[in-house]
């Protein structure tokens, strides 16, 4: 099982890297959040020297109030601010600016102080329409993706099972309950246990971690490609990995390992989307996406090669069956949604 120590140190370091990596790009990120990367590295490099064994739980800390947070702080102003509601976003920019005392924010502050004292003699703010839109958008994420919604419950539905059958505590018990296990498919010839290992989990972290990606990664792609489709996708991703798996294995590439999760589904979802961006590659913005899916695929490989316990086998399998997947795959309706990855 994955460490959740190392999870947090894989994060502290490759984000705040990712940070100063577009700080060099046209329009980069300014000095604040350049600061604050090289502040999360610098207390994650003396952890790992002085406390190797919480180093990452150290430098996840700092990860979460230096970059994270704010960064869920500064969507939130932008959100407020597209309402009229300046006094709320002045508010959150000046708790912000604690942890991110920059120009960039006194500005911003003195901005909506003004804005505000402006609307306070003025009639009653209305709303705009695009903002009344984007909010009500991103609090029906989930509504309009139904799929995603189905495949979050299922995964639960199934981790609660295993919780009830003991399987988090007895390796034999997550057997019984399906996980993939090389010798069962190919001995005795249990092949179901291609499709139910897609829906267990080692633990709660291994749950959220995957969950959270399908709710990132999952509505945006379902809303351009479908419902239908966007399930047939997942599912035939998952088995595309759990079958690569087998396979491997089988011609002694891979050693034999009981494997569970729905990281091969999502996985499938990245190789998707990058099938589809590539089809659709003179769509506007189509370019700039698929380097964002490029990086993501870096990143997850980079994370496999540091951790021995998950499979980089089921991850690149099931990325490769989506990869075809999405070149096959035609949109909803017609021309190419705007949709972002993770919008």
């Amino acid at each position: 099982m994955v460490d959740l120590n190392h999870i947090f140190l894989f994060v502290a370091v490759i984000t705040p890297l990712l940070i100063l990596a577009r700080a060099w790009r046209p329009g980069g990120t300014y000095r604040g959040w350049r600061l604050a990367a090289l502040i999360v590295l610098g207390i994650t490099g003396v952890s790992w020297v002085l406390f190797r064994e919480q180093a990452g739980y150290i430098g996840g800390g700092a990860w979460l109030a230096l970059l994270f947070l704010p960064a869920i702080g500064l969507r939130k102003t932008s959100e407020l601010a597209a309402q009229r509601r300046y006094k709320s976003a002045r508010r959150i920019a000046a708790l912000l600016q604690i942890v991110h005392p920059t120009a960039e924010l006194r500005e911003q502050i003195r901005f909506f102080r003004a804005l505000e004292s402006r609307e306070s003699k003025s009639t009653q703010p209305v709303l705009p329409v695009s903002a009344q839109n984007a909010t009500q958008d991103r609090h029906r994420r989930l509504q309009n993706a139904p799929a995603v919604l189905v495949f979050i419950v299922l995964n639960i539905l199934a981790f609660l099972v295993e919780l009830a059958r003991g399987g988090l505590s007895d390796p034999e018990g997550l057997h019984r309950l399906g996980a993939l296990d090389p010798y069962s498919v190919i001995i005795d010839r249990e092949y179901w246990r291609l499709f139910t290992a897609l829906f267990l989990h080692y633990n709660a972290i291994h749950l959220l971690f995957n969950l959270f990606a399908l709710y990132v990664l999952g509505p945006a792609l379902e809303r351009t490609i479908g419902s239908a489709r966007f399930s047939l996708c997942y599912l035939i991703s998952g088995l595309g990995s759990t079958s690569g798996v087998i396979a491997l294995t089988f011609m002694g590439l891979v050693r034999p390992a009981e494997l569970v999760g729905a990281s091969g589904c999502v996985m499938g979802i990245v190789g998707a989307w990058a099938g589809f961006l590539l089809r659709h590659r003179h769509a506007p913005q189509a370019n700039e996406r698929l380097l964002n899916i490029l990086l993501i695929v870096a990143i997850q490989i980079t994370f496999d090669i540091s951790t021995p316990q998950v499979s980089m086998a089921a991850h690149l399998c099931g990325l490769v069956t989506g990869l075809i997947m999405g070149l096959v795959l035609a949109p909803r309706v017609r021309g190419v949604s705007t949709n972002r990855p993770g919008d």
